[in-house]
């Protein structure tokens, strides 16, 4: 017979949603970049891709962030995240790091490495291989910033595949939409039709031009109103 005392000191199993996950709240544990060409061109694709895009909530762009996706990858610390990536349909918000469990099993979607002396055969051979045969991501780009080589490859029955250029020599992204290449020494992004997407800075300059020519346009016309004997402030 069971007794109280039998049902007490019983060991009742553990379901299976108490199961033992990595930790979720996990910081980003990426080393400096190496130059201030390094820098500027990470920051240059997620400040324009965001300013393209800052009406949508779908979307998270980020660079030189670890992307932490097994226990053993946690442990060896022997992966270095992208320096530039764009994961779609997912939340726009600040992140400490991208936890691949905790966010839906999702990796990125495009992926941008900025080489060096020091990672350029890595970003050719190892981090390509695992990009295509563990992140399986869609669209892999990588550009030097001291020679600006500048590659592009899609995911083709589980193997990526050159991007042929257009006629300009850009590269299509299918997942962004959006044409990459070469501008003043950089990469960067151009719409469909071929205009280049452009930094805050830049829309407002290109804005405030607009306002000076409108303006001059105006006080064009008022003039030569004058001279035909019209006031201007009667039209």
């Amino acid at each position: 017979m069971v007794t109280a005392k039998d049902l007490k000191s019983a060991k009742v199993p553990q379901p299976a949603d108490d199961i033992q996950l990595p930790p979720s709240d996990l910081y980003s544990d990426e080393p400096t970049l190496e130059t201030d060409l390094h820098l500027r061109q990470m920051l240059l694709l997620i400040i324009t891709l965001e300013w393209l895009w800052q009406d949508r909530s779908d979307f998270f762009a980020s660079g030189n962030l670890t992307i932490y996706f097994s226990p053993k990858q946690i442990k060896s610390q022997d992966f270095r995240g992208p320096d530039f990536f764009v994961v779609l349909g997912t939340e726009r918000r600040t992140r400490k790091s991208w936890v691949v469990w905790q966010e839906d099993g999702k990796y990125p979607n495009v992926i941008v490495e900025v080489l060096s002396e020091s990672t350029a055969k890595s970003d050719r051979e190892t981090k390509k291989q695992i990009y295509q045969d563990t992140f399986r991501t869609p669209e892999y780009f990588w550009i030097d910033p001291e020679t600006l080589e500048f590659a592009g490859f899609v995911l083709m029955a589980g193997e990526y595949e050159a991007i042929a250029p257009n006629e300009a020599g850009r590269l299509w992204s299918r997942q962004l939409e959006l044409f990459l290449g070469l501008y003043e020494t950089k990469l960067r992004f151009f719409t469909p039709e071929g205009t280049l997407v452009p930094t805050p800075a830049e829309a407002a300059k290109a804005s405030q031009q607009q306002a000076q020519q409108a303006q001059q346009q105006i006080e064009r016309l008022a003039e030569r109103l004058r001279e035909l004997g019209v006031d201007p402030d009667t039209v």
